[in-house]
């Protein structure tokens, strides 16, 4: 029989401190809607809200879907999934002319 290692779960606590940042980073990136409109950001609004969207699915499948608990393959699966769909967005945009691409 395999010897499975036993990770300690995050506590209650820990998960409203984790959905309070989350709540934080949403009311953020809403913010930057209203900021975009008011200055005019363009591409520097998009960056930051790329990375904040990226920041908040790290963290919801990091602590809240227990990868970082799981084998690695399983983490691997994930990551490989986020590059993915990260590369599918910047081809989109790029398709749709927000992203220029400089040749």
């Amino acid at each position: 029989m395999s010897q499975e290692t036993h990770h300690e779960h995050p506590t209650p606590s820990q998960y409203w401190k984790i959905a309070a940042l989350l709540a934080v980073l949403t009311a953020i990136e809403v913010s930057m809607f209203y900021i975009d409109h008011a200055l005019g950001l363009g591409i520097f609004n998009a960056v930051i809200l790329i990375t904040l969207s990226a920041v908040k699915f790290l963290m919801v499948v990091g602590w809240f879907m227990h990868v970082r608990f799981e084998r690695p393959l399983i983490s691997r699966f994930f990551t490989a999934g986020f590059v993915l769909a990260c590369a599918l967005y910047l081809v989109v945009l790029t398709a749709l002319g927000v992203v220029a691409v400089r040749g």
